[in-house]
């Protein structure tokens, strides 16, 4: 089974940058789109980027259009969510989940997910 870890989570002050990967093991993320999800206190789980498995498409969350940026790297089976000028809304943890097909932001679509990395933007 399909198994993803993410990391790069950390505190930040507002303003800042953060990395975060999602990498897998056993299987190769070749043929699995990937979406980025999070969960902040108190509220439900949203959609915040997606890539599909060759990385041609991509979709993100209005909340983060132009400040975060997904991308892959197939040959070292990670796709990372590259954030910048965090905001303390975007606060959460964040998750990465899997599918063969191209979900989008649908959660219930994904059929693999990470364990999530927390996220805490504040000063």
């Amino acid at each position: 089974q399909l198994q993803l870890v993410e990391s790069g989570g950390g505190l930040v002050q507002p303003g800042g940058s953060l990395r975060l990967s999602c990498a897998a093991s056993a299987f190769a993320l070749d043929y699995y789109a990937i979406g980025w999800f999070r969960q902040a206190p108190g509220k439900e789980r949203e959609g915040v980027s997606c890539i599909s498995s060759g990385g041609g498409r991509t979709n993100y969350a209005d909340s983060v259009k132009g400040r975060f940026t997904i991308s892959r790297d197939n040959a070292k089976n990670t796709v990372y969510l590259q954030m910048n000028s965090l905001k303390p809304e975007d606060t959460a943890v964040y998750y990465c989940a899997a599918d063969m097909s191209y979900p989008g932001l649908r959660e219930e679509r994904y059929d693999y997910w990470g364990q999530g990395t927390q996220v805490t933007v504040s000063s």
